[in-house]
């Protein structure tokens, strides 16, 4: 499976789980600052829109950037696409459409007056898609790029989340120690419960408490001692702890996909040799910090 597909299959599931649309993906949990930076920056995009232009998102998942976009510009035609074929509900105003992959848009050419992304041409392959933004993009358009950064809080944020998954997963495989001792003849729900605590208290050492080192195994804990009181029977305890081990290694993946958008977004050179192919060139590029000054993104504008 190419490194593209790994990437469509963590976010495709990830956007399958949270349809109400309120997750902040890979972001950390201090999202209300990150997302007035972010929105800051996309208000400075909309300002130099001509009235009605029409606005295409790419990767747009729960379609934030749209949302913002319209509570700034209420004439603006806006659309969003992204390549997980099921998405939240679109914001009011605006269309989304699941299923369609950047590199291959299901537009015809000249079709909008502004294509934009947040943390989702990077996840691409970026020659491609950019190949794909100029055929859309009318004479004349403009295009709107908030982009990751390897040396960002972002992933380093997520570079601790996975290290204490791996942790509970990998390293102490606590969703599968705990199914043997339920499963076990000289187990059972004591015995599993007992077991999962243990791994809490050295997932808690380890990487501290409400890291996923912790909260998987007390997850587990909770599942067994729930699903006992509520007269579950130890398949159905089991398939549970299984969703949350699914669940973890989906977490994993696209933290891998995270780190190689990084690297594609450094690539900065690439980026902008892409779109000078089609004749578009760069405008200055605007870093996306938090409150503290710390740099989380870069954005990129090419017309």
């Amino acid at each position: 499976m190419s490194e593209t597909q790994d990437d469509a299959r963590a976010w495709g599931e990830f956007w399958k789980a949270n349809a109400g649309g309120d997750s902040t993906g890979c972001l950390p949990e201090r999202w209300a600052a990150i997302e007035a930076a972010q929105r800051a920056a996309w208000r400075g995009f909309a300002a130099q829109l001509g009235d009605g232009a029409r606005l295409l998102d790419l990767a747009t998942g729960d379609g934030r950037v749209l949302r913002w976009l319209r509570e700034e510009r209420s004439d603006l035609d806006l659309s969003g696409i992204d390549r997980a074929p099921e998405l939240p509900p679109a914001p009011e105003g605006t269309a989304t459409r699941g299923g369609v992959a950047m590199e291959d848009l299901t537009f015809e050419a000249d079709s909008f007056d502004a294509v934009t992304s947040q943390f989702g041409f990077e996840y691409g392959d970026t020659a491609a898609v950019a190949g794909e933004i100029a055929r859309v993009l009318a004479p004349g358009g403009r295009v709107g790029l908030m982009v990751h950064r390897g040396d960002g809080p972002i992933l380093e944020h997520n570079r601790a989340r996975q290290a204490a998954i791996g942790w509970a997963i990998e390293e102490k495989a606590v969703p599968a120690t705990a199914i043997r001792a339920l499963t076990d003849p000289r187990g059972g729900v004591d015995a599993a419960a007992q077991v999962a605590a243990a791994f809490a208290m050295l997932g808690e050492r380890a990487h501290g408490r409400s890291t996923p080192a912790w909260e998987i195994p007390e997850a587990v804990r909770r599942t067994v001692l729930m699903g006992a009181e509520r007269g579950a029977d130890a398949a159905a305890i089991t398939a549970t702890i299984e969703a949350i081990a699914a669940q973890a290694d989906n977490e994993l993946g696209r933290i891998a996909s995270l780190a190689r958008a990084c690297e594609r977004a450094d690539a900065r050179g690439a980026i902008e040799a892409a779109f000078a192919a089609h004749g578009l060139a760069p405008g200055e590029t605007v870093p996306v910090a938090e409150p503290s000054g710390r740099v989380l993104a870069d954005f990129l504008t090419f017309s």
